[in-house]
This record gives C-alpha cells, structure tokens and sequence, in this order.
C-alpha cells in the first residue's frame, strides 16, 4: 500500500514556500513604495526650503528680454504688467555681474541683490497694489532694482520708497536711478532714503503695498503699522526656516497672514551685523 505521507510532505512545503515568497514580495513592494513615498517628500523638502536653488538654472538668459521671457514661460509671472515692468527695467542697469542669471548676486556691503524669479513672485503677488498712482515701500531695497519695477507699475502719479541702511548701497542706487531714469528722481516718483527698513519709513506712510528683501525673524508689527486698509506685505520671515508671507490687510484693519513658499534670504538685521556677514 502507497503512502501519501512525502505527497503530502511536499504539498505543504511547497505551500509554505510559495506564502514565504508572497511575503518577501510584499514586504519588498511595501519597502519599494516606503522609498518612493520619501524621495518623493524631500523633493518637496528640497524645492520648499532651497526655492532660489531649485529655480536658479530654470529661467536664467543672455539678455534681459530672454531672462523676462523664460520667467513668463515658466509661470512665475502672467500678469502683463509685471511682465512689461521687468522687460521695461534692465537688471544689468543695477546688478554688474551676471544680471540674468537667475539666482542672488552678491552687490557689495554684506547684501545682494535676490534672484529673478523671486523679485516675480514679488511682483506678481503685489501687482494689484502697484497701480497707477499707488504708493509703495521697498525695505532692504540694497541696488534699487526692484524698486525701479515698481516705480514704472506705479506710474507717473504714483511713489515708491526705497529704504535701505548700507549709505554706500543707496548712493550706488541712486546713481543708477539718475543715470537710466532721471526723471523718477526728479519729480519724486522715487525716493531712495537711508535709514532702518526694519521701522519703515513713516515720513511718506502709509503704504498700499509694502515688500521686504531680507528675512524678518518674526512678524514686522513696526511695518504692519504703515499699511494702508486695505494693504498688502510681501516678506520672508523665520530665521532657522524661512518662508515668504502675504500679509493683507482689510478695510477695517484686520489683518490676514498667508504662508505661500519656503525661501532662503539674508537676515534683516543692522547695519554692523551686515557688514560682519
């Protein structure tokens, strides 16, 4: 009589091979999805806190017109007004070295001047506050460009402040003011001033708009106070982590906080510390 014992002995060992494979295979899905799932995140990570690394080989250009060109292509600034301001102002006017590249450069006095596509951003998230006959605070305004942007949004009956505490930052500024737009400084379109940035600039408050080009290390309440109702802050803030934070301020005074991207900015901080940096 046959028995059925070894039959049965490899039927179940077989079994069991098979649902030791199945988890193995399991477990190395589960392991591969885990993998995927975190690469994934620090993309993320990366892109939200390095955002002007992650940017700077996108929309760099050999002139002005390309670098505004590969900005609008890439769908960081839409609006025609920002994208005539940025075509109309020529970066290489205040930034000598490498103007259209699209990441910081460094402009002397411990400060330099943001990259492109953050100065769009800017723009973009300020351009309802930059109209015609609208008046505007640049703190940390550093070589004036940005500034120069938003004297040509603001028009011919508007004004735009540029604060900045570097004396030798200001005057490079307005030398260049003079020399492209000589104009603007004459019938007071633009005003470049020395001073703290981080207290505004109360003489010609209060301001539709106001943006900040350094990193505040908790919420500018000094600048809050010379916002217009209704008004918008564009500013990074944090020190550790930064982040670029919309402000709006209503008709009645209230005041919204928006969080909209993860940066990397130099401190907004005194002069002699800037120096020392």
């Amino acid at each position: 009589m046959t028995s059925n014992k070894p039959k049965c002995k490899y039927f179940f060992g077989f079994r069991a091979a098979v649902f030791s494979i199945s988890i193995i295979i399991f477990l190395l899905l589960i392991a591969k999805i885990k993998t995927a799932l975190i690469i994934q995140r620090e993309k993320r990570t990366l892109s939200f806190k390095n955002h002007n690394l992650t940017m700077s080989w996108m929309c760099s250009g050999t002139t002005n017109i390309e670098l505004v060109k590969n900005l609008a292509q890439a769908k960081i600034i839409s609006c025609k007004r920002v994208i005539s301001a940025m075509r109309t102002v020529d970066r290489a006017h205040f930034a000598n070295q490498h103007p259209y590249e699209d990441a910081p450069q460094c402009i002397g006095f411990g400060a330099t001047i943001s990259a492109p596509h953050m100065h769009g951003y800017a723009l973009e998230n300020l351009n309802q506050y930059l109209r015609p006959g609208m008046n505007a605070l640049d703190v940390g305004s550093g070589s004036g460009y940005l500034t120069a942007c938003m004297a040509e949004m603001v028009g011919a009956s508007g004004h735009v402040v540029g604060i900045d505490h570097a004396p030798g930052l200001v005057s490079h500024s307005k030398a260049a003011m003079e020399r492209h737009y000589p104009e603007w400084i004459q019938n007071g379109r633009v005003h470049l001033v020395v001073g703290d940035g981080r207290k505004g600039y109360a003489p010609m408050a209060p301001y539709d708009c106001i943006h900040v080009g350094a990193a505040a290390p908790e919420e500018p309440t000094d600048l809050l106070s010379q916002l217009k109702s209704p008004g918008r802050m564009f500013v990074p803030v944090g020190t550790s982590e930064q982040y670029i934070v919309v402000y709006d301020k209503d008709t009645n005074g209230n005041v919204a906080r928006r969080q909209i991207m993860g940066v990397r900015y130099v401190p907004l901080t005194d002069l002699e510390k800037q120096y020392s940096a």
